[in-house]
C-alpha cells in the first residue's frame, strides 16, 4: 500500500485530478444506479473497458519514462577521469 501511494505521490503532477474526478463521479453514479435496478452485465463490461484505458495509460507513461531513460543513458559519457574530463 506504501508503494501505491509513493507512486501516487510521484504522479499527481502529471495527471490533472480535476479533470478526471467528473468521469469517475459519473461513473460511480452508473454503477449505482445498474446495481440499483439489478442490471449488472453492461456495467461490468464498462468497467471492464474503464480498466483496459487505465492500464493502456499506465503503460504508456512507463514506456515514455523508459524511453526518456534510454536516451539519456546514451548521453552520459562512459570514461569520466577525477578531473572531470572525458577519456
Amino acid at each position: 500500500m506504501a508503494r501505491i501511494r509513493t507512486v501516487a505521490t510521484a504522479l499527481r503532477p502529471l495527471l490533472p485530478l480535476h479533470l478526471v474526478r467528473p468521469a469517475v463521479d459519473y461513473r460511480l453514479a452508473k454503477l449505482r444506479l445498474a446495481r440499483s435496478s439489478g442490471d449488472r452485465g453492461a456495467i461490468s463490461i464498462e468497467l471492464a473497458l474503464a480498466v483496459l484505458v487505465l492500464v493502456a495509460v499506465a503503460g504508456t507513461v512507463v514506456y515514455a519514462i523508459t524511453q526518456l531513460g534510454n536516451h539519456v543513458k546514451e548521453q552520459i559519457p562512459d570514461n569520466v577521469t577525477s578531473d572531470g574530463k572525458t577519456s
